[in-house]
C-alpha cells in the first residue's frame, strides 16, 4: 500500500512538471504568435503607406502656374530686348564679312635692329611704327609669340610697386601682352624714348601709335620678333605702304573699334618694365 502511494506521488509530480512545461511552451508560442501578427500588421501598414503616399502627393499637389517670359508681360522689357537685338544686328552687319570670304589674318612683325613694328594683313603691310626696344643689359626677346591679353588704361605692377593709370604710368594708355610672361607692346610715359634701345625688354610706342594699333589687333594675333635683319625683315620694312593698304587700315580701325568695346577693359599688368 505504501509503495502504491509512493508511485502515485511521483507520478503526480511528473504530471505537474509536464503541465507547467506545457503552460510555459504555450505562453511562449502565444507570445511569438502575437509578435508575428504585430509585425505582419506593421509591414502591411508600411506597404499601404508607400503605395498610397505618391498617389496622395500627386492628387494633392497644387498646380504650378506657367510663368510668362518678361517680354510677354513687361512692355519696357520687350522694348529693351528689341533695342539690344537691333544694336547687335547693326554691329554684326558692319563687322561681318561677305559669305565665302576667308577670315583676314593679322600679324605684327618687329625688327629689333630697325626698332620698328609693322602691322600686316594677309601678308600686306598696313602700317609701320617706330618703337623702343630693350637696352643692352635688358634685351627684348626674339621669336614667335601670340597676343594673349590686352588692356586699356592698364595699372602698372612690378614686384611690390603699383602705379594707377595716368601720366606717371610706364605702360602708357594701352597694353598688348605677349605669350612670354611680363613682355608686351605698350605705350610709355616718356615719349622721347621711342626709337631707342632703352626699355627693360618690352616694346614701347608713342601714345597715338599704340592707341591706333590697339584698335586693329586682338587676342590670338601672332607677333614675330627678329633680332637680326633677315630676308623676311628686309622685305617687310622695305615695302612702302600702298594707298590700298592705307584704305584697308581705315576700314580695319572702324570695324575693330566696335568689336573691341567689350574687350577694352582696364586691368593690372605685371611687366618687366621698371
Amino acid at each position: 500500500m505504501r509503495r502504491l502511494v509512493g508511485i502515485s506521488s511521483k507520478a503526480k509530480k511528473s504530471i505537474m512538471a509536464l503541465m507547467a512545461l506545457a503552460i510555459a511552451l504555450t505562453s511562449i508560442h502565444m507570445a511569438a504568435a502575437a509578435r508575428v501578427a504585430t509585425l505582419k500588421r506593421e509591414q502591411e501598414q508600411l506597404e499601404k503607406t508607400f503605395v498610397s503616399t505618391p498617389q496622395l502627393a500627386v492628387g494633392n499637389q497644387p498646380s504650378t502656374p506657367m510663368l510668362k517670359a518678361p517680354f510677354e508681360t513687361d512692355p519696357l522689357a520687350r522694348e529693351q530686348a528689341g533695342s539690344a537685338a537691333k544694336q547687335a544686328k547693326k554691329i554684326e552687319d558692319k563687322s561681318s564679312v561677305p559669305p565665302g570670304t576667308p577670315p583676314r589674318q593679322r600679324q605684327i612683325v618687329i625688327s629689333i635692329a630697325d626698332r620698328k613694328l609693322a602691322l600686316l594683313e594677309d601678308g600686306k603691310v598696313l602700317k609701320t611704327y617706330p618703337i623702343a626696344v630693350g637696352a643692352r643689359h635688358t634685351p627684348s626677346p626674339d621669336g614667335d609669340f601670340v597676343i594673349v591679353n590686352h588692356a586699356k588704361d592698364p595699372t602698372y605692377r612690378h614686384g611690390d610697386k603699383e602705379i594707377a593709370p595716368g601720366n606717371d604710368n610706364p605702360l602708357g594708355s594701352r597694353w598688348m601682352g605677349l605669350s612670354l610672361k611680363g613682355y608686351g607692346i605698350h605705350g610709355t610715359n616718356v615719349q622721347s624714348s621711342v626709337g631707342k634701345a632703352v626699355s627693360h625688354g618690352c616694346f614701347r610706342m608713342r601714345k597715338q601709335d599704340v592707341e591706333e594699333l590697339y584698335t586693329m589687333v586682338q587676342v590670338g594675333d601672332t607677333v614675330t620678333v627678329r633680332r637680326e635683319r633677315d630676308a623676311m625683315i628686309a622685305q617687310v620694312f622695305a615695302t612702302p605702304v600702298a594707298p590700298v593698304a592705307a584704305k584697308t587700315l581705315a576700314v580695319a580701325q572702324n570695324n575693330a573699334s566696335e568689336l573691341q568695346i567689350a574687350a577694352s577693359e582696364k586691368g593690372t599688368v605685371e611687366t618687366t618694365e621698371q
